[in-house]
């Protein structure tokens, strides 16, 4: 691909440290193969994630957590197989998702200033997006990419009934990588852990802290492949990106 990422700005090149989430075991889209391993074009769904922050220049290292007893083959198949130098360390999943990237976590020392946490089944970020969340993550401490949401969007009660019409200038729909200077992160993990908290993103546990996070515009196709029908989406999504290269 020809996009090149400008990240510059402060000396911080190189600096970022990225935790990418892809502990989960599940088989539902079929084939007996977890997603993250299922073929995208001519490699598997995981590389394609790896590839972005490997041609990152904001990106220092990689820590990739996968099922515990799948670390040997995405060492010598995915990592090593693909070149992919970036990836320092590889940790096993935990039980929920939460779980995995705190394992992830526990990989970072004091020299990992800023910690970016993306999904596993995102192989589209942008590497402009992974430049401002590395930028936005410096500046306010957390971060994350969200898209504008455009349908209407209504609360119902348990009756099925709606119970309010939501104001959507002020929803978005969350993507990642999600960014946070280590200290702030830490800090939210120790919370929840104390607190018995699990939060469906990292953002929510620092927002528990009462920490601010800020949003900044995401990428359409920044998706997060979830179903075969995200898969055909991910096939056009890679073949455009071929195409203007």
């Amino acid at each position: 691909m020809s996009e090149r990422s400008s990240h510059r700005k402060g000396g911080k090149t190189g600096r970022a440290t990225v935790i990418v989430a892809a502990g989960g075991s599940g088989t539902r889209m079929g084939g007996g193969k977890a997603k993250q391993y299922l073929l995208l074009g001519d490699a598997p769904l995981l590389v394609h994630v790896l590839r972005r922050f490997q041609d990152s220049p904001g990106v220092g290292r990689v820590i990739l957590v996968v099922p515990g007893g799948d670390i040997p083959y995405v060492r010598r198949e995915i990592v090593e197989g693909f070149g992919l130098a970036k990836v320092s360390s590889i940790a096993p999943g935990g039980s929920e998702r939460q779980d995995s990237v705190g394992n992830g976590l526990s990989l970072t020392g004091r020299d990992d200033e800023v910690i970016l946490v993306h999904d596993g089944a995102r192989p589209f970020v942008p590497l402009s997006l992974i430049d401002g969340i590395i930028d936005a993550s410096y500046g306010t401490g957390a971060a994350c990419p969200g898209i504008p949401l455009r349908d209407t969007v209504k609360a119902a009660g348990e009756n099925g009934y709606v119970r309010e019409t939501l104001d959507r200038s002020r929803l978005w729909a969350v993507q990642t990588p999600q960014g946070f200077r280590r200290e702030v992160l830490l800090k939210a993990f120790r919370k929840a852990e104390e607190d018995g908290f699990y939060g469906t993103d990292e953002a929510s546990l620092v927002e528990r802290t009462g920490h601010p996070v800020r949003v900044i515009p995401g990428a359409w196709e920044n998706i997060k492949i979830t179903t075969r029908e995200d898969l055909l989406l991910g096939e056009f999504i890679l073949n455009r990106w071929k195409e203007i290269s």
